[in-house]
């Protein structure tokens, strides 16, 4: 792996963690569509930095763990302000936020106790990133333009997230307890 850091694919990744401030004020003030845009131009750098990671052969470790926490942020922030705004229910938020806590407080005790090891995303964590931006999205579009069906994609979709946060949370546990036991 490159050990630059100003490769390309992490200034992406730092502009996306300039637009969270912006994201999270402007759906604070209910400036839901502005919200919308920054969302997804946060979504197209997050694939932008990825490709090009891998095509320039510009990957680094320093993008390794800013990448997801990147995503988590947005997310877990998203979460908590759309709660606060009535938009998204506590028990969820709760849920969403306390899995992503978890999960980096593990991140940091096991790089603090063994160093790095290579944890790529699980299938179950790809699967609850999907539906947790998923739902973000239909609630900013609702929140937009009311529509009945869409909010009853949202309803399904909430419970989505619910169950790919518990069992994203479970398999990721599981996954690192075997491998701190098998020696990183």
């Amino acid at each position: 792996m490159n050990s630059r850091i100003l490769t390309v694919p992490n200034q992406l990744t730092f502009l996306r963690l300039a637009f969270l401030p912006v994201f999270i004020i402007t759906i604070h003030y209910e400036r839901y569509g502005w919200a919308m845009v920054i969302l997804i131009v946060a979504g197209l750098t997050d694939g932008l930095d990825g490709w090009l990671a891998r095509g320039l052969n510009q990957k680094t470790p320093l993008g390794a763990y800013l990448d997801p926490i990147a995503d988590k942020l947005l997310v877990s922030s998203s979460y908590v302000v759309l709660a606060f705004h009535q938009k998204i229910a506590w028990w969820l938020a709760i849920l969403v936020l306390g899995r992503d806590v978890s999960l980096l407080v593990a991140s940091a005790v096991v790089l603090i106790t063994v160093g790095y090891i290579s944890l790529p995303p699980s299938v179950y964590g790809k699967a609850t990133t999907f539906f947790e931006l998923l739902l973000i999205f239909l609630v900013l579009l609702l929140a937009i333009r009311n529509n009945h069906m869409l909010d009853v994609v949202r309803e399904v979709c909430k419970y989505c997230v619910a169950v790919f946060v518990c069992i994203s949370g479970l398999n990721y546990s599981i996954v690192v307890s075997r491998r701190l036991h098998a020696g990183g």
